[in-house]
């Protein structure tokens, strides 16, 4: 139990920022919150934040940590709604956000099936690649890909995706020949605006080895869609998830460029603010698409 106190206030001051917010939202002494991270820290014989009087930062060790605790919260926080809320019934108007390409191609044949199964919902869908603020905009919950920022928001894993290096074989009979990592700086690129690696791609071999290479786009584009579709129009290489190119891949239609080298896997969450008090709707939804994405159809 002290343990599960002293991952309680690690977990906070990560979150929040700061020792003293932290202590607000535990309802504790700024005191108390330092004496249960530092025990924690003498517990596991390691530091897992870094103080200066300016900021606060996590170690190495401590980032793994708190994605850990995090998720071990977050595992109880679940069972404990469950034994709690398992009579709320799902009703009423859930406000959804997701990103434009994954919300049409993967989301949208699920939400017949869900009214179906839960006919007092009303469900309110938008689509876009924006970062939104669920709690300021209003939203119940938000599907998102990638790396998740270290938020207070509640997450649960659907599923990952692999990203596709890939050009359509027109472009490639005509362009330069493509060896080496490196050529790719030499070569048309459609880049996706809100990738956040920019203009630098770094890949690993399956030895594990890094390797990185700077490209020079010919053109950005916030849609994976129209990225796919200059790719598919032999204007050059794009970099994308296997859910968005992957049945092009599959018909020919675009071929992978140096299949050797791989980008780290891209996990697919539903993010919502808080398992306090939820509601019926939101945890039909989770739930729901927690099963629908058991076996992703672009694996």
């Amino acid at each position: 139990m002290d343990q599960l106190r002293q991952i309680e206030a690690f977990t906070a001051v990560v979150q929040h920022g700061s020792f003293v917010k932290a202590a607000d939202r535990l309802n504790l002494s700024k005191a108390v919150i330092s004496r249960l991270v530092l025990e924690l820290e003498s517990q596991l014989g390691t530091r897992l934040l870094n103080r200066t009087t300016r900021r606060l930062s996590l170690t190495d060790s401590g980032a793994s940590y708190f994605e850990r605790c995090k998720q071990i919260l977050d595992d109880l926080a679940e069972a404990n709604a469950e034994a709690s809320a398992t009579s709320a019934k799902p009703t009423g108007r859930l406000r959804i956000n997701a990103p434009l390409s994954f919300g049409n191609l993967h989301l949208a044949p699920l939400w017949g099936e869900f009214l179906k199964l839960y006919p007092e919902v009303e469900l309110d869908i938008t689509l876009n690649d924006r970062m939104v603020d669920l709690v300021d905009e209003g939203y119940d919950l938000a599907v998102r890909i990638g790396r998740l920022q270290v938020t207070s928001m509640v997450s649960r894993r659907l599923a990952s995706d692999r990203m596709v290096l890939c050009a359509s074989p027109g472009y490639l009979a005509r362009a330069e020949p493509i060896r080496s990592l490196q050529d790719l700086a030499q070569h048309s690129v459609m880049a996706y605006s809100y990738a956040s690696w920019g203009d630098t791609w770094t890949f690993e071999t399956a030895d594990g080895v890094s390797e990185t290479v700077t490209v020079k786009p010919r053109f950005w584009a916030n849609s994976g869609d129209t990225c796919r579709a200059a790719a598919l129009a032999d204007q050059g290489i794009i970099l994308q998830p296997a859910f968005l190119v992957g049945e092009d891949v599959r018909q020919g239609h675009l071929v992978p460029v140096l299949p050797q080298y791989q980008r780290p896997p891209l996990d697919i969450h539903v993010v919502y603010p808080s398992r306090k008090h939820l509601s019926g709707k939101v945890r039909a939804m989770v739930d729901f698409l927690a099963q629908a994405f058991q076996q992703p159809g672009w694996a």
